[in-house]
């Protein structure tokens, strides 16, 4: 299992293509093997769109969660608990990839 680092930028697959559907986003694999074969589409609620929005591939995943905390007025430790766990699952489905160059 690959390993999630804080400091790391994190930006979608090049496999991927996301389109918002009726205030949903939705990401649609573009090759075979992403996902998973009883799920090919992948939805993000509101939290994971916000998420989705700043992985730009230059600000890291403790500067995306450090910018959450304070716009949801949430506890840090818990907006770097939420963000690792969700951008795990979606660099295991790999529809996110660590950016490189940084």
């Amino acid at each position: 299992m690959t390993e999630i680092r804080m400091e790391a930028a994190y930006i979608p697959s090049e496999d991927v293509v996301a389109r918002e559907i009726e205030g949903e986003l939705i990401i649609v694999p573009l090759a075979a093997g992403i996902g998973d074969l009883e799920d090919e589409l992948y939805t993000l609620n509101e939290t994971g769109k916000v998420l989705w929005a700043r992985l730009d591939g230059k600000s890291t995943l403790r500067e995306i969660a450090r910018g959450l905390a304070e716009e949801y007025e949430a506890p840090p430790g818990e907006i770097e608990e939420d963000v690792r766990g969700l951008v795990e699952e979606l660099v295991r489905r790999r529809m996110l990839v660590e950016a490189s160059g940084r």
